[in-house]
């Protein structure tokens, strides 16, 4: 049995389900109780946990993040909302400084079971200050984990582990997804961090897709099923921990990789794919690694001009056919 949830809310239902199950979860963050938060996503849960539960707190990012730190040093977990990933600037030194470096120099006796979600992309003509797409910021950070949900069923799945995890974790939700619908398991179910996903099975051309890019990508491969271009998606899921076999053992079938990303092109997640695909299984490649993201610029407030800067269905077509020339 399933349910057709939207993202928004397989991802309520994974908070719902694991405050249910342990009294130490909470949530903790701006507008998310009685407003329910920005986009919406925590709304209801006041009224069923109450206040202790479910905490508004002051317009400080640091403050919230730090807090939570706190809590889960003294055995909470703690669910943290930034209200835009742009916003998790101002509370770098608490993620990077003190979450992530914790369990290593205590010799894991000490740990920060902290989730930190955060709405991020473009697609919403928010300007350059609330659609921004910095996961790759935070894969260069060891203690940390770094999870990019596509579907319901995977946000429910990788929430719900991320939850029960000792480490601090940072989700990412694009905002475009939150509306999105898809089939959710009835019973309880787990994703586990750091396996990836094969969306689509393929035999021409790998392409690693993250976020709502998989959607695109997707869309992309039915309309090449035509053309006879049978092309392999793969989700990571997990940016960090990265599921490498996943993406070497399709690679090694197709014998082409492309990676497909919202986030600027410089310094993004992909490099990070291409590099580790170069290093690792070179030998596999037919052609040079492609990458599909968005120009080395702030996203554009202007709604044509944000079109523009996000990857569409022309650039994925485009890189597919060059790559396969």
């Amino acid at each position: 049995m399933t349910f057709n949830l939207t993202f928004k809310e397989a991802i309520r239902q994974a908070l719902r389900e694991e405050m249910q199950r342990d009294k130490r979860v909470f949530l903790f963050g701006e507008d998310i109780g009685k407003l329910g938060g920005c986009f919406r996503v925590t709304q209801g849960l006041l009224e069923e946990f109450g206040e202790k539960r479910v905490i508004d707190t002051p317009l400080s990012e640091s403050a919230i993040v730090g807090a939570c730190i706190g809590a889960a040093l003294i055995g909470m977990r703690p669910v943290g909302e930034i209200m835009f990933a742009d916003e998790i600037t101002l509370a770098m030194d608490q993620i990077v400084n003190n979450a992530a470096k914790v369990r290593y120099l205590y010799g894991g006796k000490a740990s920060v079971p902290l989730v930190i979600r955060t709405p991020h992309g473009a697609g919403t003509g928010s300007g350059p200050h609330h659609t921004q797409s910095l996961e790759a910021w935070f894969i260069h950070v060891p203690g940390v984990v770094v999870v990019v949900p596509s579907t319901p069923a995977d946000a429910k799945g990788l929430l719900k582990s991320s939850i029960r995890s000792d480490n601090p974790v940072l989700f990412f939700e694009h905002k475009l997804l939150y509306f999105t619908k898809g089939p959710v398991p009835e019973e309880e179910y787990f994703i586990p961090l750091g396996k990836a996903d094969i969306k689509r099975k393929g035999n021409d051309v790998t392409v690693v897709a993250t976020g709502v890019m998989v959607q695109k990508v997707l869309k992309v491969a039915e309309n090449l099923d035509g053309e006879r271009i049978s092309i392999e998606v793969i989700d990571p899921r997990t940016l960090l921990p990265l599921d490498k076999l996943t993406i070497f053992e399709s690679v090694k079938k197709t014998g082409r990789l492309i990676i497909v990303e919202e986030a600027c092109k410089t310094g993004n997640f992909g490099g990070e794919v291409a590099a580790i695909v170069a290093e690792e299984a070179f030998g596999y490649l037919k052609a040079p690694i492609k990458r599909v993201a968005a120009p080395d610029t702030p996203v554009p407030a202007s709604k044509i001009l944000e079109n523009c800067f996000i990857p569409n269905k022309e650039k994925i077509i485009n890189a597919v056919r060059a790559i396969l020339a």
